[in-house]
């Protein structure tokens, strides 16, 4: 990605005398084109905090400064004094000498000469010249920085005009120094080196074009605008990408939208860089997640990708018998989020998996489904309302697959990434009407049909509303631990609330679902003969998408990769083991814009804070794996692998 680096901004806003924070330095500058065709002119853009605002102005015969695209649309109300110079005036005097009050944001105001030069500019001068403390930087260094584009005077008559007057420059003029402190950006017209609609991907040839100009434009030491550029999301993301400065739009909020906080929406794992700095949180969760503390983005920069297991295929889609089955369940993951992971890491193990079907992930009364909706169509194979878990609307139980696998004889252990009272891992457990009711779905673990339980959030068991000790009654049938790799210190039944779960993954922790895999898998394997079932969910893709966090999406898909890798690790070796891997639900509403293959970098976009109704995909590998092929709903999952156990 090419951009002007942090000294060359230094060195730009140092020469206009106008000083920008770090912060600012490194935000996307947006520039509202024709800013007074807006529905609202000037406070649409104000609203957005957008960068930079054009207004285009004639002069008339009696002094007015008119604004507007042509003379045929000037009215007499619409100067520039009323619709932009006085309402900044008053906001710097409400926000004590800055545009926007608690922030060292600035505006440029770019003034389009239509009529000539020298007889529309000596006005300007006259107009922002009686507020020096608004439109000076010299005076104040918040203020706006009043730019002269269209009818541009010579570059030796800079000379003429006061300090606080900047001028638009252009690609192909040999500015001298002194007149390129003058010069605020070099703007040039788009079409003039490519034909572009803004859909798909430029033309080579004429990407090159393009980037020739931006290129010299930094040279010069300035930002660069294209105007006349096809205004849409794949064009600002291609003119970000090359190096563009400030983007032009006539969709002031939309690109707004699209650039706020645009850290998060891109991804790449960079050795020795961070994306960014801060935390990203969430107020989406529920009652038993809601203590999240947030993505930290430097934290959940990966240095490296994770190792990709290639599957022997041995006993894929035989009809062999199966006696174990581990199901693991990405909370929130759709397919654009398996795809940007996999484009971040140039591969995933669960792509190798072959055999892939789509389930319909809509809730009882509710084409939505929420986690416990979703989470309990997939442990029961029934419908079910949201906010129940495993259990009808009139309090009747639905046995789960943990149920009929315990009656049977199995062995069967939850393994969650997140609270182990949370509606995924509960609804293999429990049952409620009420999610958040967390006093009766634990007290479902007192049925002993579990012989391991793995996961964040200890406090489900010392923070009951009900005061009732139900740890003292629980160590009559589990151990219980706080640390996952106790899991196997014994042959006792393993309750394991470990505060390293409740966490984002890092570099450092990126494998703890993986290593908990396969240590459950070894403690189930041992404690029953006639075989165990195994649910392992991936929790924090979720969060990350209530959270529009695509850092935090990539790196929670990751691990969650890095459990399936383990499940089909076992498979391979075992023979009788049937994997199957889905998502109870997408979150976010995730769309990729763009990525590069080489780099692994991804851009995406969430159009939603909340879980969307889009059909997931269904991954199964060893025996019976064919039968999940094709499009199903989701309580289907449940009796294919019910079927395929003989429960």
């Amino acid at each position: 990605m090419k951009k002007i680096n942090k000294e060359l901004f230094v060195t730009i806003f140092a020469c206009f005398l106008f000083p920008v924070p770090a912060a600012a330095q490194q935000r996307v500058l947006i520039h509202s084109h024709n800013d007074y065709h807006q529905r609202v002119p000037f406070y649409q853009a104000y609203s957005q905090q957008i960068y930079s605002i054009e207004a285009d102005v004639f002069i008339t015969e009696d002094g007015s400064l008119l604004v507007g695209h042509d003379v045929e649309e000037l009215a007499s109300d619409a100067d520039l004094g009323s619709m932009y110079v006085l309402p900044i005036v008053k906001l710097f005097k409400q926000n004590e000498g800055r545009l926007w009050k608690n922030s060292d944001k600035n505006l440029q105001l770019m003034i389009d000469l239509k009529t000539p030069a020298e007889l529309t500019l000596a006005k300007v001068v006259e107009i922002f010249g009686q507020y020096p403390e608004v439109f000076d930087p010299a005076v104040n260094p918040n203020a706006v920085r009043v730019v002269i584009t269209g009818n541009v005077p010579q570059a030796v008559d800079f000379t003429k005009y006061p300090g606080f007057i900047f001028f638009d420059g252009q690609i192909d003029i040999d500015y001298t120094a002194d007149q390129l402190q003058r010069i605020a950006l070099i703007s040039a017209p788009f079409f003039e080196y490519a034909h572009w609609n803004g859909k798909g991907t430029l033309i080579p040839a004429q990407r090159e074009k393009l980037q020739e100009v931006i290129d010299k434009a930094h040279a010069m030491g300035k930002p660069i605008r294209f105007w006349d550029s096809p205004d849409g999301i794949t064009a600002w993301n291609t003119q970000y990408t090359m190096g563009v400065d400030i983007i032009n739009t006539d969709k002031l909020e939309k690109c707004s939208d699209f650039f706020r906080n645009f850290e998060d929406k891109n991804y790449r794992i960079e050795i020795g860089t961070h994306n960014s700095q801060g935390m990203v949180t969430t107020d989406r969760l529920d009652k038993t997640t809601s203590g999240f503390k947030g993505f930290d983005r430097e934290k959940i920069q990966l240095t490296e990708g994770i190792e990709i297991y290639q599957p022997s295929y041995r006993n894929d889609g035989t009809g062999k018998k199966v006696k174990n089955i581990i199901f693991l369940i990405g909370d929130g993951m759709g397919l654009a989020q398996i795809n940007a992971a996999e484009t971040v890491n140039k591969g995933l193990t669960i792509v190798n998996i072959r055999n892939i079907g789509l389930q319909k992930s809509n809730a009882k009364g509710a084409y939505t489904t929420d986690s416990a909706a979703g989470g309990s169509a997939l442990a029961t194979g029934k419908a079910t309302n949201n906010r129940h878990i495993s259990m009808t609307a009139e309090g009747e139980v639905n046995p789960s697959f943990t149920d009929y696998a315990y009656d049977k004889g199995m062995a069967c252990g939850v393994i969650t990434l997140g609270n182990l009272a949370d509606a995924t891992p509960a609804a293999f457990y429990g049952h409620g009407i009420e999610r958040d009711d967390t006093d009766q779905l634990t007290d479902y673990l007192l049925d002993g049909k579990l012989t391991l339980l793995a996961g964040g959030g200890m406090d489900v068991f010392t923070n009951r509303q009900d005061k009732k000790d139900i740890l003292s009654e629980l160590k009559r049938l589990y151990r219980i631990t706080d640390d996952f790799k106790e899991i196997n210190l014994d042959d006792k039944k393993v309750i394991c609330a470990d505060g390293r779960m409740d966490l984002a993954a890092t570099q450092g922790t990126l494998d703890i679902l993986a290593e908990a895999t396969r240590l459950g898998i070894e403690k189930l394997h041992k404690a029953s003969g006639k075989g165990f079932f195994l649910m392992v969910e991936g929790a924090k893709i979720d969060y990350a998408g209530h959270a529009n966090s695509l850092p935090g999406s990539i790196v929670e898909t990751l691990s969650f990769d890095m459990a399936v890798a383990e499940a089909l690790k076992f498979a391979d070796s075992n023979g009788e083991t049937l994997v199957v891997v889905t998502a109870d639900h997408e979150t976010g509403g995730l769309t990729l814009i763009d990525g590069d293959l080489e780099t692994g970098l991804i851009t995406g976009y969430y159009v939603t804070d909340d879980h969307t109704p889009v059909m997931l995909p269904v991954f199964a590998y060893g025996p019976g794996s064919q039968n999940f092929n094709g499009v199903y709903r989701n309580t289907e999952i449940f009796h294919k692998m019910k079927e395929l156990l003989g429960l």
